[in-house]
């Protein structure tokens, strides 16, 4: 993937000095304020490339829309719920976090909290002060990230029994940490004690609940330094209350710091106010991996972290930089191609060859920026071009298949348009992308994808050339070079590389069926 250019970075929240450090040693300019409010966030943010965060700045998309320069939100943490992703998203903004940075300072927070629950007393004598023994107990890990992982393994160090559910973990790798994974239904009434560490999204919101707390076993204890709101913090108090819940941890609330003191004042509660990141390792952890990651994506070597990009993870390689350049090309192309007005409504992208297979994902992406790069209003780029198309309508189907050729690869696009369709092939050779195919029209030699380019559909006839060149030259427009289709019957596809594009198509239609031009 070609680097992303980022000169100037604003620092909005106090992170460890390392951070500004490495970005400065990279050639980028920091700047450092804190505790702006908006309206002085909204001034400041149109003069950056980048932005670094914790969790205090809160990057609404009022901020996302000012932000006429922003390429990069680096979050100094794991979560980004500060950050309106989706509006990011559709500017074209990478949002970045740092998935390991505070991994180990909130396990172990998880883990305090796992034993002072242990040792708290749950009867109304105060004066028994008697607790309970983690051995033998079962902790279930509700989220077997990073975090739930490493609990697990302290965990099973004081001889708990560690299960857990996670939809995403495979069952094997789980098992190899010693926890046995299993439905939710299965392990709520096993469970003495609950810990949560999964992202808070619609179908995480009140996992522990009512219902929940009813299958779970009396007196079970749960502890969240995850997301406010994974726990359903009104079921949790009545839990609480009637000794279905025997105790609970929180380091986070729906609301923080919480106004309603119920659920902290509690005699079986304890609270922190959100320190799950709160150590001066995570916090120096995450301020140097926020810079390195922005540093390795400015250098086109690696993207880490970054939440709403994945696709663009294996995007960088020298090899992806021409396959995204064959992409652009080979849409702009068909574009320019489409002699109807109307809209496409559904492109297929296909990849083609074992070399292409880790490709497609930002294959489609690229191809998709050069359909939709001359629509007005439109400025597609490879992190928004999916949610361009998705809301001008555009259906987009991607695939791959092999091929006898191993050592082959190729990108077949089609595109509907009007009921009609209209297809191209590409690839990359002697390392520049080509096109080999337009409309069904296999070029005798490729098509170099650079330049300004000429395309015109006519009837294969030995005047065609001179007539075209002809008609050229009385334009001012000098032929450097020319492309014409291995098959002779039929109209076809021609390609002339010109010194210039031509100010009015008009003087070639006389001599074609279809005409059109492009600039790579």
């Amino acid at each position: 993937m070609a680097p992303i250019s980022i000169r100037t970075v604003l620092i909005s929240e106090s992170v460890d000095p390392r951070c500004r450090a490495i970005l400065e040693e990279n050639g980028i300019r920091v700047t450092e304020k804190q505790s702006m409010n908006k309206d002085e966030l909204l001034a400041e943010i149109r003069n950056y490339d980048g932005l670094v965060v914790r969790s205090a700045t809160k990057v609404t998309a009022d901020v996302i829309h000012a932000a006429d320069n922003l390429k990069i939100i680096g979050r100094a943490g794991t979560g980004v719920d500060n950050v309106d992703v989706d509006a990011a998203t559709k500017k074209g903004i990478i949002v970045m976090n740092t998935p390991s940075g505070n991994t180990i300072s909130a396990a172990e927070l998880t883990c305090t909290l796992l034993m002072s629950l242990s040792r708290q007393d749950e009867s109304c004598f105060l004066w028994t002060f008697m607790g309970a023994e983690l051995y033998g107990k079962v902790l279930g890990i509700v989220g077997l990230g990073r975090i739930g992982k490493e609990v697990a393994s302290r965990m099973q160090s004081f001889g708990m029994r560690t299960i857990g559910y996670d939809p995403i973990t495979p069952t094997e790798v789980s098992a190899s940490w010693g926890v046995e994974q299993m439905s939710l239904e299965q392990l709520w009434p096993l469970c003495d004690y609950i810990t949560v560490h999964t992202p808070l999204m619609p179908s995480t919101v009140g996992l522990l609940n009512d219902e929940t707390f009813a299958k779970c076993k009396r007196g079970v204890k749960v502890v969240n330094c995850a997301r406010g709101g994974i726990i359903d913090e009104t079921a949790l108090l009545r839990a609480l209350q009637t000794g279905q819940c025997g105790g609970a941890g929180l380091d986070v609330f729906v609301e923080e710091p919480p106004k309603d003191r119920s659920l902290v004042e509690h005699p079986n509660v304890i609270s922190c106010p959100h320190l799950g990141a709160s150590t001066k390792e995570a916090q120096a952890r995450c301020g140097e991996d926020i810079a390195l990651q922005i540093v390795d994506m400015v250098n086109g070597k690696k993207l880490v972290g970054a939440v709403n990009a994945q696709v663009l993870a294996s995007a960088f390689s020298p090899e992806s930089h021409q396959l995204i350049k064959l992409g652009e090309a080979v849409g702009a192309v068909l574009k320019s191609c489409t002699s109807t007005e109307k809209p496409f409504s559904h492109v297929q992208i296909t990849t083609q060859g074992d070399c292409m297979k880790s490709s497609t994902g930002y294959m489609t992406n690229s191809v998709l920026v050069g359909l939709l790069n001359r629509k007005s209003g439109c400025c597609p780029n490879l992190i928004n071009v999916l949610s361009l198309a998705k809301d001008s309508g555009i259906t987009v189907n991607q695939g791959h298949c092999g091929s006898d050729d191993a050592t082959s690869g190729v990108c077949k696009v089609e595109i509907m348009s009007n009921g009609c369709s209209h297809k191209a092939t590409g690839s990359v050779q002697g390392g520049a992308p080509v096109l080999l195919e337009l409309g069904g029209s296999m070029f005798r030699q490729p098509v170099s994808l650079t330049g300004n380019l000429l395309f015109f559909k006519a009837s294969a006839n030995p005047q065609l050339l001179s007539s075209v060149a002809a008609s050229l030259a009385s334009e001012g427009v000098e032929i450097e070079s020319f492309s014409a289709p291995a098959d002779r019957t039929g109209d076809l596809w021609y390609c002339v590389g010109v010194s210039s594009l031509l100010r009015d198509l008009g003087a070639l239609k006389s001599l074609v069926k279809e005409v059109a031009q492009v600039t790579i």
